[in-house]
């Protein structure tokens, strides 16, 4: 499987080619969408894209870690990470299933 990334301006263009916008319209409504998500993700709220998945915010608690090569005890800082959380439709397409079906 090749491995390709998907950048802004694949979604750019995509909706170009597919909403028959102009390309910088195209460009600001992606800037527009990603900006909206963004924020809502550091203002701690969740985002539901429906079909898709869940993005959301947790805390993690500050800790001791360990150095795997000297094995040195290192604090590790509390900090805020993002997690994304496939839909169950999502999981079905990436395995090739019926959308819809349950197995």
């Amino acid at each position: 499987m090749a491995s390709k990334t998907l950048t802004r301006a694949d979604l750019s263009e995509a909706v170009h080619r597919d909403i028959g916008l102009s390309r910088t319209e195209s460009a600001e409504m992606v800037k527009s969408v990603l900006d909206l998500v963004s924020t809502a993700l550091v203002e701690g709220a969740s985002v539901k894209l429906s079909s898709f998945g869940t993005f959301m915010v947790r805390s993690k608690k500050g800790r001791i870690g360990r150095n795997p090569k000297t094995g040195e005890e290192v604090p590790i800082t509390p900090r805020r990470v993002m997690v994304f959380r496939p839909s169950q439709v999502m999981k079905n397409v990436i395995n090739g299933l019926e959308p819809g079906s349950d197995d």
